[in-house]
């Protein structure tokens, strides 16, 4: 074995140390906003009363152009507030996910805080 071949594989080693430990931190940061943003349990059913927790604080979050933003470690939640529509941004990439439910319109009161920000919600 030479020492050019000894040396490439230990950069080879490196890098892929480097790439696991950077994709296992985003996982990571993944898991954490994902459990932050919604804290509440029950309820699950209509009319939908009896959960626990707390609901998001709609006053903590950044108002966008078209909503409401929710800053993450390694996502960010977008809420449309005209159509009720919820985005994830990941790396600036906004990726589409769901409108509310009826069960997070009851418990997060996303309606209401659009209006309370000057938005007009048609959901």
């Amino acid at each position: 074995m030479t020492l050019t071949h000894s040396l490439g594989r230990a950069t080879l080693w490196t890098f892929a140390g480097i790439g696991m430990l950077s994709a296992g931190l985003v996982l990571r940061g993944l898991a954490i906003d994902i459990g932050n943003f919604d804290r509440t349990q029950g309820g699950y059913d209509p009319p939908y009363v009896g959960w626990t927790g707390t609901p998001v604080d709609w006053a903590s979050v950044d108002t966008t152009p078209t909503g409401m933003a929710r800053r993450g470690i390694a996502t960010n939640l977008l809420v449309d507030c005209t159509s009720g529509l919820i985005s994830v941004q990941v790396y600036g990439t906004t990726i589409p996910f769901r409108p509310f439910s009826p069960r997070a319109l009851a418990v997060h009161k996303p309606r209401e805080a659009c209006l309370s920000k000057g938005f007009t919600p048609e959901f």
